[in-house]
């Protein structure tokens, strides 16, 4: 039987985007299936005692920075450490991810989910805007207008909602969040472990 790992995120996350790339390749070497789970942080923090950045301590906002400038190097992954757009309003991209999924499946998901966050971390782009997400659909080989349109069904936001509820019943409370064997892991510095997961 397949081993199956729940990603939980929110698009707009740093930490997802430095651990994106590295769990796909983790979940193909080992032959995982990622289930693509884009939710809404703002209401699992609301839930789990998380606050939104600009709301976070002096001293928490200024060590972000240094951990951000410190994995950045630490992957070689290029990070603006102050975005043009963010922060921006999340889930018109996070739509965007479940309705390529649900065209496409997981794999153009996961593709899709990769380029908004790229966009957002390394190439200065606006992933609240509906032109430039169409933009990147088309960089992924899909009709861009055509999943923005599906994005915006009851049906899609009937899912964002799902997601939302199984994070919040699952104890998530960050971004990125893993589980594998019903064993959940906060955070891309984790990853380590969820590749023992895999192996298991």
């Amino acid at each position: 039987m397949t081993k199956v790992c729940e990603y939980f995120f929110t698009p707009i996350s740093p930490w997802t985007y430095f651990g994106h790339e590295r769990l796909v390749a983790m979940a193909k070497k080992h032959g995982v299936q990622v289930e693509v789970k884009p939710c809404d942080i703002g209401k699992v923090f609301n839930v789990s005692g998380g606050l939104p950045l600009a709301k976070r301590p002096p001293q928490r906002q200024a060590y972000r920075l240094v951990e951000l400038k410190r994995w950045s190097e630490h992957l070689q992954m290029p990070l603006n450490l102050h975005p043009k757009f963010f922060p921006v309003p999340p889930d018109a991209a996070a739509k965007l991810i479940i309705a390529t999924r649900l065209a496409h499946g997981s794999d153009a998901a996961l593709n899709i989910a990769g380029a908004i966050m790229r966009g957002i971390w390394a190439e200065e782009r606006n992933i609240s805007d509906a032109d430039t997400l169409i933009a990147i659909a088309l960089e992924c080989g899909h009709d861009g207008k055509a999943l923005l349109k599906s994005s915006e069904t009851a049906s899609v936001q009937g899912e964002f909602d799902r997601y939302t509820d199984e994070a919040i019943a699952k104890n998530v409370f960050g971004s990125p969040w893993y589980i594998v064997d019903g064993e959940g892991f906060w955070g891309q510095d984790r990853l380590d472990f969820v590749e023992r997961a895999f192996a298991k």
